[in-house]
């Protein structure tokens, strides 16, 4: 991922609230739930399609390095383009 796609995916990635929000991807709706883990240095997201079998599951590790994105068990272009067109009915304050 270029350092362009990174602060694209990272800011879009910032549009997922805490916890559980509900949205829109691809004309499909889904149930996200986004956690923060030390002090925001780590979290995860996980999302299900609602009335659909399509999921999607990320850790992404933000060290001092620069953040890391891990799929789990999914490739990154599938969650990239998941995290970047998804809509949620919400956007967090």
């Amino acid at each position: 991922m270029t350092q362009g796609d990174l602060a694209a995916f990272m800011r879009a990635l910032d549009r997922f609230p805490k916890g559980t929000c509900y949205g829109t991807f691809e004309g499909r709706r889904y149930v996200t739930t986004k956690s923060v883990f030390s002090a925001g240095k780590s979290l995860k997201l996980v999302a299900e399609e609602l009335g659909g079998a399509d999921y999607i599951s990320l850790n992404l590790y933000n060290p001092a390095s620069g953040p890391k994105l891990r799929p789990c068990e999914m490739s990154d272009v599938k969650v990239t383009a998941f995290v970047t067109g998804f809509v949620p009915d919400h956007p967090p304050d």
